[in-house]
């Protein structure tokens, strides 16, 4: 069983623009290959395999610029992250990306790293984007590794008559969770140690100087340190468990997230209301006249949102509205503004399209709009344990479909009465309803058709919460549907998943396109 962690895999991160896969989880894979390294980078090497997704989207969705912003140890949201690539040659830092063929590419957001400190330090690392702003590394000077972010970790690399020594040393100043990973390769051994607290200054320098220690690593978290095991892993027991405690969608899914973070709930609700003026406030930006610039479109949020106030649409309504809502969050995420991955960047307008209409025309309160955004991320919880949010692996359907799920569970949340069961169903239509979504993203940008699927599945969030609640009874249970959804998406070739090599991609209008600015 995965553990997903609502703040760390499903809302978030708080970001800059344009992609959590190749712009907020390059940035954390520079971030710990920085502190692996533990000097200053000289020269950094970022190797990308011809066959995956990175080497065809590295440039125009800003790979490059998080994987410089990390290795320089800027924050995710600081204003000079988009001059990440400037800051870093303005300190003689040289960094390369090389497309080249790669024997660890078993993921198609694969990147080999190698590096050299100012003191001639080398260092050489595997790691991979695996969706929604999530990596991991996989391989660390050779030795085969697993680091996701969300723990302190330490790993030494040692003799192996130096066991002992090191074991003796630990026990007096390190507090590690539970029994090291071990590997052994000739007379070297790697313990990979997850810890309770940060090693001291001192304690570490006692480690390194011990005989037989060859390399020290420590590593902090960039996530919410895990603490807890989940309570569910399937909607089948998600309903279970809420029906057992009385409990809707969203107050079980802030039980999980305090359980699986050990956090108490008044924690987990304050960070989720702060994602949610996040949201609330790209929507507004977005809204606005000035805004950082596109790649491909002209801002139209502004003048749809309008259009529908006037009553200059056939239809209009609090649909409409919400469709507007969210290609405002994506015209900032386009920008390079700051949004909330949700769950990722390139779906970033779904839930805050819907949750926004929800607060601003139906009254909704700050705190009942945490709580549906609770409700949506247990949907995400799924989605994650049985798929991926990865369009590299399985196409759009779970980035943007997934989002449109989360948000129709959303709305059952806000709806008075809507029981938990209910709120899966509604996820489970939306969903069914948009399988085989592919990922074809014109010029490699997330912009066309990203925003106005972001609109579209932000309107159909109310329609399919409608059905449900109308007395429509569904047969495929949501399970079933994210099981089948991943199947198709692997099924779907890779030039159907975030590669701009077909779909709307290879269009002639869109191969004639000029890209205006650069993200």
């Amino acid at each position: 069983m995965k553990r997903v962690s609502i703040l760390n895999d499903v809302l978030g991160p708080v970001m800059r623009g344009p992609s959590s896969s190749h712009t907020a989880a390059p940035f954390f894979i520079g971030t710990v290959a920085r502190a692996l390294l533990r000097e200053e980078p000289a020269s950094v090497t970022f190797a990308f395999d011809p066959k995956g997704s990175f080497a065809q989207v590295y440039h125009r969705q800003g790979s490059d610029i998080g994987f410089a912003a990390g290795l320089m140890g800027l924050a995710l949201t600081d204003e000079g992250f988009p001059r990440g690539l400037d800051l870093a040659a303005q300190k003689g830092m040289q960094i390369k990306f090389s497309i080249e063929p790669l024997l660890e590419a078993d993921h198609p957001n694969t990147v080999e790293i190698r590096m050299t400190s100012r003191s001639g330090r080398k260092l050489s690392a595997v790691a991979q984007s695996t969706g929604g702003g999530a990596f991991q590394f996989t391989q660390l000077n050779q030795w085969p590794i697993m680091l996701t972010g969300n723990a302190r970790e330490l790993l030494i690399e040692i003799k192996a008559d130096a066991e002992p020594a090191v074991f003796e040393s630990l026990s007096r100043d390190v507090k590690p969770l539970g029994v090291p990973d071990r590997q052994v390769r000739g007379d070297l051994v790697l313990l990979h140690f997850k810890l309770r607290s940060t090693i001291e200054p001192g304690t570490e320098s006692a480690l390194r100087a011990l005989p037989g220690v060859s390399c020290l690593f420590t590593v902090p978290p960039v996530f919410f340190p895990l603490r807890g095991e989940p309570c569910f892993a399937s909607a089948a027991e998600l309903i279970s468990l809420a029906c057992s405690r009385s409990l809707s969608l969203g107050q079980i899914a802030l039980a999980y997230e305090s359980e699986i973070l050990g956090l108490p709930e008044q924690e987990v609700m304050k960070e989720i209301i702060r994602r949610f003026e996040v949201m609330r406030a790209s929507v507004q930006q977005g809204l606005e006249e000035n805004f950082p610039p596109m790649q491909l479109l002209h801002p139209s949020a502004r003048s749809i949102f309008r259009a529908e106030a006037e009553g200059r649409v056939p239809v209009g309504g609090i649909h409409t509205r919400a469709g507007a809502r969210a290609m405002a969050v994506m015209h900032i995420n386009s920008g390079g503004g700051v949004v909330c991955a949700a769950p990722t960047a390139g779906s970033a307008g779904v839930i805050p399209g819907v949750l926004v209409s929800l607060v601003e025309d139906k009254g909704l309160s700050v705190q009942e709009a945490a709580l549906a955004l609770c409700a949506a991320s247990a949907i995400g919880i799924l989605i994650a344990n049985r798929a991926t949010f990865a369009a590299e692996v399985a196409g759009c359907q779970v980035e943007i479909a997934a989002a449109g799920a989360m948000a129709a569970a959303a709305v059952v949340e806000t709806a008075g009465g809507g029981t938990a069961a209910q709120a899966v169903d509604a996820a489970a239509i939306s969903f069914q309803n948009t399988m085989g979504l592919v990922c074809d993203p014109v010029q490699g940008a997330v912009e066309i058709p990203c925003h106005t699927r972001n609109a579209v599945a932000a309107s159909s969030a109310f329609v399919c919460a409608d059905l449900v609640l109308g007395g429509y009874g569904i047969p495929n249970t949501l399970d079933e549907t994210i099981d089948a959804v991943y199947a198709v998406g692997q099924m779907l070739p890779r030039e159907l998943k975030c590669t701009a090599l077909g779909g709307l991609s290879v269009t002639p209008s869109a191969l004639k396109m000029s890209v205006l600015h650069r993200a």
